[in-house]
């Protein structure tokens, strides 16, 4: 009976043990996470967030934190490895994601001054005697990431489209990956190079700390209509019913300044609307240019 009576409070003991460990893995799995990317300054972005991880808490009941990746392509393998809920991902990244991932799904879109789509601004400095694109060749060319629609895809297809770039590489005398559409900018106020591609107009995301940029740095031209930057859920771990629970409290931030405001700070959004797949194709055709470079 001893010999049975150890045994049963062994049980107990170690069922008692293995509920308190379930339990506290069951709170930070209950944890939503949000993903970011770096458009701007890491720290700045991380700063700005706060305000929407606190509204989230207190709209869902629950933890919400608030990560931001070292770049896009880090964005999209925490989406497809579980890591991240929702990821604030921009529309060569999401689908970046959806030819990767089955979990991807976009449910909102950004507005930013009453449009859904942007376009990819050349900017160089206003005494560069650079007139057009084609006085690109043998230039110095600065962008936040490879991942980046604006920063790099799309500008890099309308050169291979429109004017019979082959190779990139020694289409230009050197290319700077700086990590955010503002380093890319600040790189060309500097001179390190001739000139930088971002969202329009990026330069208004610069001019508190270099307010002579919105005189040196000018607009050089432009790429099409891109489709703004999507907020996308991962289907493995949230439910039909927590997606649109979540898309509802994102829609009603339109009627809320407070949170707006939060939004602009972050990636300069102005508004959100409803989203879907198809609307991206036009992303997934100048994914597909480059879809080697992303599988090696």
């Amino acid at each position: 009976m001893l010999k049975n009576g150890a045994i049963a409070l062994f049980t107990i003991v170690l069922a008692l043990i293995l509920a308190a460990c379930g339990s506290g893995s069951g709170d930070e799995e209950d944890t939503l996470v949000l993903g970011f990317v770096p458009s701007t300054d890491s720290d700045k972005i991380a700063d700005n967030i706060e305000p929407l991880v606190e509204r989230l808490e207190e709209e869902l009941g629950r933890d919400v934190e608030g990560r931001v990746m070292t770049n896009f392509s880090g964005l999209v393998e925490a989406l497809g490895n579980d890591q991240v809920h929702i990821g604030f991902i921009p529309a060569f990244g999401y689908v970046q994601a959806t030819e990767r991932y089955d979990q991807v799904e976009v449910f909102a879109k950004s507005i930013r001054e009453g449009d859904s789509s942007y376009r990819a601004q050349y900017t160089v400095r206003a005494d560069s005697g650079i007139e057009n694109l084609e006085d690109l060749e043998g230039k110095i060319w600065a962008f936040a990431d490879q991942g980046s629609t604006s920063g790099y895809l799309f500008p890099a297809a309308q050169l291979m489209d429109e004017y019979g770039v082959t190779d990139l590489d020694s289409f230009f005398s050197n290319q700077i990956q700086t990590g955010s559409h503002d380093a890319a900018l600040v790189t060309v106020l500097e001179g390190d190079a001739d000139f930088a591609t971002t969202f329009e107009d990026a330069r208004t995301n610069i001019v508190e700390d270099y307010p002579e940029a919105m005189d040196e740095l000018v607009q050089l031209d432009f790429t099409e209509a891109i489709p703004n930057d999507t907020i996308s859920a991962n289907t493995n771990l949230l439910s039909e019913e927590e997606i649109a629970e979540i898309k509802d409290i994102f829609l009603e931030f339109n009627d809320d300044e407070e949170m707006i405001n939060v939004m602009d700070e972050v990636y300069n959004w102005t508004g959100l609307d409803e989203a879907t797949h198809e609307e991206y194709e036009i992303v997934r055709d100048v994914y597909h240019k480059f879809q080697d470079q992303f599988e090696e």
